[in-house]
């Protein structure tokens, strides 16, 4: 980190960090930024092991749902 960043990045460079050394932990983090921010907080804050979870469970529902109510 240089001595020139900002506050912001300083943050930003620390939960980059963090998320390289837990990645799949921060799944909850992402899930509860969801309430209050966007997808693109949702999907960062997860990263892609996260996010592909979050596609498979999602298909695994819909095709319960499809098979149960249709």
């Amino acid at each position: 980190m240089d001595s020139k960043d900002t506050p912001q990045e300083k943050r930003e460079h620390l939960r980059q960090k963090e998320l390289k050394n837990n990645p799949l932990g921060s799944l909850n983090e992402g899930l509860n930024r969801a309430e209050n921010g966007n997808l693109v907080d949702v999907s960062g804050g997860m990263g892609w092991k996260g996010m592909v979870f979050l596609i498979v469970v999602l298909f695994i529902g819909y095709i319960i749902y499809s098979y149960f109510y249709t």
